[in-house]
């Protein structure tokens, strides 16, 4: 299995530039994940819309794709009303232009939907509005041709680190990365769950040993406390199915749960 060629350097993107200012500010990052096109598309881009004022500095925008394996049932639920209101990778960039949110934002996607857009879809993308892009079922080394085609495009290429991963292959991966590093907390799919892994912090630190890049972590935070607990520790906190969950019931209770995850995250 060979590694992927990426480009020998880049230009400062927005996702480095936001989080060098808040590495300036001694602030941590809130990562909010919400899914293109739900609760529907209306909401969806006023969720966008309201997301930075409620304190999010980077958001994750998840492409509706039929297959979500990495998902859990609440994102897997959003993905399918999504796609029941007819929002697929294009809708989801057209959502996104419409919303143009100031913060960075990453495509959260699997490969089928992006390969079925076509090489330009990266372009696309960025000239919707998006700064990077997450594959979630593309491991370093796997698809070196494809890799390479997200690596070299106009967005970050945001890459997964597990809890399991040694430290080599962490340093890996990062290396053919750019934006961030998402570490995963646990092992599974997406989903809020009761308590952070007690091994967390080593896992933390071991991948902070390898790259220079922000460390941000995410599956199973869910609430404020949890996310203060991963401040403490890292760059920056990712939740997703706790808002997803919230914007179910209404976008007001989205934000309100963003804006608390924001203090917390401030006060840890």
């Amino acid at each position: 299995m060979s590694a992927p060629t990426m480009p020998a350097a880049r230009a400062a993107s927005a996702i480095d530039r936001r989080f060098a200012d808040l590495r300036a500010a001694n602030r941590r990052a809130l990562v909010a994940y919400v899914t293109a096109g739900h609760p529907d598309p209306e909401r969806s881009v006023a969720l966008l819309q309201g997301l930075e004022a409620a304190g999010a500095d980077v958001i994750e925008l998840g492409v509706p794709f039929s297959e979500p394996l990495a998902d859990g049932p609440v994102i897997q639920h959003s993905s399918q009303v999504a796609l029941e209101h007819g929002v697929d990778l294009d809708g989801a960039l057209a959502l996104l232009s419409r919303a143009r949110p100031t913060v960075p934002v990453v495509l959260f996607s699997y490969l089928n939907p992006l390969m079925a857009a076509g090489h330009g879809v990266l372009q696309r993308a960025a000239d919707a509005g998006a700064s990077g892009v997450l594959v979630t079922d593309l491991p370093v080394g796997a698809d070196p041709e494809r890799e390479a085609w997200m690596g070299g495009g106009p967005l970050d290429f945001v890459r997964l680190v597990a809890p399991t991963t040694p430290p080599a292959r962490m340093a890996e991966i990062a290396r053919h990365g750019s934006g961030f590093v998402y570490l995963i907390s646990r092992l599974g799919v997406t989903g809020e769950q009761d308590a952070l892994s007690a091994t967390l912090p080593e896992t933390v630190a071991r991948l902070r040993a390898a790259t220079t890049l922000p460390i941000c972590v995410g599956f199973g935070i869910s609430r404020p406390d949890q996310a203060a607990a991963v401040a403490r520790i890292a760059d920056g906190v990712v939740v997703g199915s706790a808002l997803v969950r919230a914007a179910d019931e209404s976008v007001d209770r989205a934000l309100a749960l963003a804006r608390d995850l924001r203090s917390a995250i401030d006060d840890a």
